[in-house]
């Protein structure tokens, strides 16, 4: 309580000041050093002094705000305010009284080379300018174990093609307690850039010293042939010490510029590029060879496993069949995963097979031409030709399959008088009565099941959800969009199904007709034809703006429960 007395008296003492200026007496300007090396903090004090004229008549007429400062902001553009202090304190010699001031300043240099900290004013006072020697490197006594933080980048290659994966690791070294701290994420105008799940933290020890380390990996996919070369990395933040004293740290590191090889001539020039790590094709459902019955229904699901692409990067899977085997695929499935050596994605192609034409047959081979960036050479991955004999009545298996994708006409029908029903008896009238509790009990079941579907617990709203797990899948698509991600639809899908939940969304086809937005569909499209072909652009602005603002409006769309397109539940449903 005494302390705070003490400084508001001092306050008012300086405000009455400045109210009734007296001659400042000195401005001076100290900093801690004169030579520094890049990446470290320069601390520099302004000490101000004046003689305090008291006027008690103008005690209560003060205003904080107007206290005097130096004209620190001279400092810019060669040097960026991290933070700033300042102290008072009252002396008095021979009954008159001097204020002084103290301001400390945090300084980061933005640049190397001779700098000058410029003449400062206080009141009339004027202070002398001070050059500073910024020095390229790392200070020979503080080499990384002796620093407080430091960064350290590291890539997994050397050299890669364009649209290849390289993996950056990012691992942020510092010591005591972080109080905060900003670690930037790379970025570059022509590469896709995708975050490998969550940071890591531990702790390592360097040159004896203990440190924790935060750890994030990134999948970096260059869009152009020539040299990557990344922004630097920066971390700035604020430690305190075991004396209790707030210490600033900053530091960044730029990774080695990155050859990026254009598509090799031996690549195939009508094929789609892909290089990857591995990638393999499977399939299940089929017997490998021998008899197929006329009129059976037979399910073909082929997968596509690619280690280092995203999914979106995978090309259709081939639909190819013989006349005799009429073919109903299904939209395929695309899902990425990430890891912490990069991105595993599989492509999933299901399809109803029916035998309708006796005889032998071949479902012909699947290749598909890709890179293998381990080897350095030209792959195929295959599915082997396979050969059947149908038998049965072709006529029969020739009858039409239903569609799923087209609604059913029912067939015509002849009224049927009570002359031409059969004579009932016990056993017919059993089975009436057995077939009217059976449909009775299939009516209620339905109507138990329209039920359920209606949120429990008070009144329907009309506005879509909106809590914690949406907003950050929303911010987290925002970013793959403003990025130009591959992985920007399957962002999409999952946001749409956390904002629109009595939605059944099953692709982004589905997103896209629930939002019933040309606009938004053409960006998608746009989106899609600029990713992963072999002669590929960056995304354009125009077209992630364009993008971004679709999905703006779409998030402010109410939800629409009475659409029964989309409140019904699929006929296959897609496991999340």
């Amino acid at each position: 309580m005494v302390k705070r007395i003490l400084l508001s008296v001092f306050l008012l003492l300086i405000q009455l000041a400045a109210l009734h200026p007296a001659q400042a007496s000195e401005l001076s300007v100290e900093p801690d050093r004169t030579q520094l090396y890049e990446g470290e903090v320069l601390t520099l004090t302004v000490r101000g002094s004046m003689e305090i004229d008291l006027n008690l008549s103008n005690l209560f007429n003060f205003d904080l705000s107007d206290l005097p400062s130096p004209d620190i902001e001279k400092v810019e553009p060669d040097f960026e305010i991290l933070a700033r202090n300042q102290r008072y304190s009252v002396q008095t010699v021979n009954g008159d009284m001097t204020g002084e001031i103290t301001w400390t300043y945090q300084l980061a240099p933005t640049r190397t080379g001779k700098l000058t900290i410029p003449e400062l004013t206080f009141k009339d006072a004027t202070s002398e300018p001070v050059e500073i020697d910024v020095v390229t490197g790392t200070a020979p006594s503080q080499e990384a174990g002796a620093r407080d933080s430091f960064i350290e980048l590291s890539a997994d290659k050397a050299e890669v093609y364009v649209q290849e994966q390289l993996v950056l690791t990012i691992q942020l070294f510092f010591s005591g307690n972080l109080i905060r701290g900003e670690l930037s994420e790379p970025e570059h105008p022509d590469a896709i850039i995708e975050s490998l799940g969550k940071q890591r933290e531990f702790t390592r020890y360097r040159d004896g010293v203990r440190y924790r380390v935060v750890e994030r990996r990134y999948a970096i996919f260059p869009q152009q042939p020539g040299q990557l070369s990344l922004a630097p990395i920066r971390f700035e933040g604020q430690t305190r010490d075991a004396n209790g004293q707030l210490k600033f740290l900053r530091d960044q590191q730029q990774l080695y510029e990155v050859p990026v090889k254009p598509v090799p001539d031996a690549y195939p020039a009508d094929q789609p590029w892909l290089p990857a790590r591995s990638l393999a094709l499977a399939e299940d459902g089929l017997p490998p060879a021998g008899e197929l019955n006329a009129g059976a229904n037979l399910t073909r699901k082929i997968t596509l496993h690619a280690d280092g692409l995203p999914a979106e990067a995978l090309p259709p899977l081939p639909q190819e069949t013989p006349a005799a085997i009429r073919s109903y695929p299904e939209s395929p499935l695309r899902n990425t995963e990430t890891t912490l050596d990069g991105l595993r994605s599989t492509l999933q192609q299901e399809a109803a097979l029916v035998p309708v034409q006796a005889g032998d047959v071949v479902l012909p081979a699947i290749r598909i031409p890709w890179w293998n960036t381990e080897t350095d050479q030209l792959e195929q991955a295959i599915l082997p030709e396979r050969r059947y004999t149908i038998t049965g009545n072709s006529a029969v298996a020739a009858a039409p399959v239903p569609d799923n994708s087209a609604p059913e006409t029912p067939p015509a029908t002849t009224p049927v008088t009570a002359d031409d029903l059969p004579p009932a008896d016990s056993t017919d009238s059993f089975w009436l009565w057995l077939s009217l509790v059976l449909g009775l009990l299939w009516l209620a079941t339905l109507v138990l099941w329209w039920l359920s579907r209606k949120p429990s617990g008070g009144a329907l709203s009309s506005e879509p959800l909106e809590d914690d797990t949406e907003k950050h899948a929303y911010e987290q698509l925002i970013r793959a969009v403003k990025n130009g991600s591959a992985d920007t639809t399957g962002q999409l899908l999952h946001w749409a199904r956390l904002r629109f939940p009595e939605q059944r969304f099953a692709t982004v086809s589905d997103v896209v007709r629930f939002g019933d937005d040309p606009e938004l569909a053409g960006h998608l499209e746009q989106l899609q034809a600029q990713l992963f072909s072999q002669h590929q652009q960056a995304v354009s602005n125009e077209a992630r703006q364009g993008l971004g603002k679709a999905l703006e409006r779409l998030r402010k769309r109410k939800a629409q429960s009475e659409d029964s397109r989309y409140g019904l539940p699929p006929l296959n449903p897609v496991s999340r």
